[in-house]
């Protein structure tokens, strides 16, 4: 039973611009309406669909910047709690950071009254020098190196040598004519100098 009240649309059915000559085309006021509850409804579900997606995908991007700025702003409390140890602790940094570092062994050893002359036939160097030891234990196995250059100056070789000897602490001991190695014939001075010890 149709409610809907019946009109008469046969003389605007023939009108050309409702498409009067496309077959298939409704005859009465009943059909279209049938066409439409069947569309309509149809239409309905697409544009809340379209609308769906479209809000989704337009509140994606305020997440996204709510979330970094969430992550840019999280940081700062733990840069807060790094510094309230400071804001405790007046006098500053503890004591581990403040802690010198250990002075390797050479640091503590100094040659003085040293001199060189030739031998075995003017190709050996012979050094005789005392070394001084200001650290607060004995050193041993002493290495040394010896530049050599000519009288103006000029840069001719060097030699390094390892001691197998014990300087106690706060000593010194005299070295007389150790063998450094051989030389150029026409090296005029020396100066030597320690590199390395180690520790008793």
């Amino acid at each position: 039973m149709n409610t809907l009240p019946c009109i008469e649309l046969t003389g605007l059915s023939r009108t050309p611009w409702l498409g009067a000559g496309f077959p298939g085309r409704p005859e009465n006021a009943s059909e279209y309406f049938r066409l439409a509850y069947v569309f309509l409804p149809a239409a309905a579900i697409a544009g809340l669909a379209i609308w769906m997606l479209l809000s989704g995908a337009a509140g994606k991007p305020a997440e996204s910047q709510a979330a970094t700025l969430a992550t840019a702003i999280e940081p700062a409390p733990a840069l807060a709690v790094a510094a309230a140890p400071q804001a405790l602790n007046p006098a500053g940094p503890t004591s581990e950071a403040i802690v010198p570092e250990e002075k390797a062994p050479v640091d503590g050893l100094k040659i003085s009254s040293q001199y060189w002359r030739r031998g075995g036939l003017g190709s050996n160097a012979l050094v005789t020098f005392t070394l001084r030891n200001g650290n607060d234990y004995a050193v041993k196995d002493i290495e040394i190196t010896c530049a050599f250059s000519r009288r103006d100056g000029s840069h001719l070789t060097d030699r390094t040598r390892l001691i197998h000897d014990t300087v106690n602490m706060k000593g010194r001991k005299t070295f007389a004519h150790f063998h450094v190695g051989f030389v150029n014939i026409n090296a005029s001075k020396a100066k030597c100098s320690p590199v390395a010890a180690q520790h008793i």
